[in-house]
């Protein structure tokens, strides 16, 4: 009976480090800019970019796991950002291989940001909340919101 116990508990160990190993294959991490220089959320296949352009608008771009751009598919993208007591909400329209927002972001920086996803309409939303600080990295060539260093870490 013992040597059974033994052998359960092992290969319940086994599967255990296996599925593990399986995990840190897809690694996300660390901080990894997208192909446009933008925030690059990864909790949703394919992962999202999100860049704010030159004229203060929200791109969106789908990304796979070689940091392609795929073409938009059914998903849903909604962004709240700027002031919690009168927030400004963006809605976005197809523009070729992204999305693009209907309005300017609000002036300012370091603005609350909620971005959620959604596969399909009828989907469960996913959502990404983090501050856009719009200001350049000091050392990486991307602005302080997709910002690829560890320099913020040690502060942690």
């Amino acid at each position: 009976m013992k040597n059974k116990l033994l052998s359960a508990l092992l290969v319940l160990t086994l599967a255990c480090s296996i599925n593990a190993a399986d995990k840190d294959k897809h690694d996300h991490d660390h901080a990894k800019a997208g192909p446009t220089g933008g925030k690059l959320i990864t909790e949703v296949e394919p992962h999202v970019e999100f860049f704010v352009n030159k004229e203060k608008k929200v791109e969106i771009r789908f990304i796979d796991d070689d940091n392609k751009v795929v073409a938009p598919g059914e998903q849903v993208i909604a962004v709240t950002l700027g002031d919690r007591a009168a927030p400004t909400k963006l809605a976005f329209t197809k523009d070729g291989n992204k999305l693009i927002s209907d309005k300017v972001i609000p002036e300012g920086n370091d603005l609350p940001t909620v971005v959620q996803i959604k596969a399909k309409a009828d989907a469960k939303s996913v959502t990404e909340k983090f501050n856009l600080n719009l200001e350049q990295c000091p050392t990486c060539e991307n602005k302080e919101y997709a910002c690829t260093c560890k320099h913020g870490e040690e502060k942690k």
